[in-house]
């Protein structure tokens, strides 16, 4: 199956954002769309509003940290429309914080939701991407991990886990899977509502350059209207203000 027409695509983190963005970009172009979040009032309105547009889309509320609600993700794609094609994982978060103030808990979130849900999403659909003999993994990452700054260790570190797990993911997969990243930069999103640190949630929301979510969404439907034979391993897409 070459282009986007008619491919199953799940996306994690579809309630707002890039993978709203994405949802509504893809069922433009014909795919079917899966969403998971753990707001299930976004998904509900995101999914009418594609149905209304003339796209196909459903949804079950999904929180990545439990590997039991990816597997129902990609179960519910494969009894709704017989298979999955896409796994998109965006679902993330991010309370950066100086490491002086030794925000732990903080810490541990992001590792369950960036990192481990990442690999909840790798154990849930590549038995089914290898039953099938297709199927592409898009793993939303991020710039922070392309260059260190102060603040954002933590965040960067957990981006750079997916980066290696992702590479090494591509290096298995054989001629029949497809393994992306992309890396965006600054993106008007609701990033700023998860970070704890006031002094640091001030400085996000004083950064006055940053992309849209459809410039995103742009990179991940670039992705995957590829030909099979064709793996584009990483997309970076930072504002052309960003340092």
């Amino acid at each position: 199956m070459t282009g986007i027409d008619g491919k199953v695509v799940a996306i994690t983190g579809a309630g707002s954002g890039i993978g709203e963005a994405s949802a509504l970009l893809l069922a433009s172009r014909g795919a079917k769309l899966v969403l998971g979040a753990r707001r299930s009032d976004r998904l509900e309105a995101l999914a009418a509003r594609i149905e209304a547009d003339g796209g196909t889309a459903a949804w079950t509320t999904t929180d990545v940290r439990r590997r039991t609600d990816l597997a129902d993700l990609v179960a519910y794609a494969c009894g709704r429309y017989g298979g999955l094609d896409v796994l998109v994982s965006n679902a993330g978060i991010g309370p950066v914080s100086p490491f002086d103030e030794l925000r732990v808990e903080d810490w541990d979130q992001m590792i369950d939701v960036n990192f481990r849900g990442v690999l909840h999403g790798i154990a849930a659909a590549l038995p089914v991407f290898r039953m099938q003999g297709r199927g592409q993994f898009v793993n939303v990452v991020s710039t922070a991990g392309l260059r260190i700054v102060p603040n954002q260790a933590v965040y960067a570190a957990r981006k750079n886990a997916i980066r290696t797990v992702s590479e090494g993911l591509r290096q298995e997969a054989g001629p029949d899977l497809r393994v992306t990243m992309v890396s965006p930069g600054y993106v008007a999103t609701e990033f700023p509502d998860s970070v704890t640190s006031p002094t640091v949630k001030s400085q996000v929301q004083a950064v006055d350059f940053s992309l849209f979510p459809d410039d995103i969404a742009r990179a991940v439907a670039f992705a995957i209207e590829q030909p099979p034979n064709v793996d584009v391993g990483d997309i970076v897409v930072r504002p052309t203000a960003q340092s």
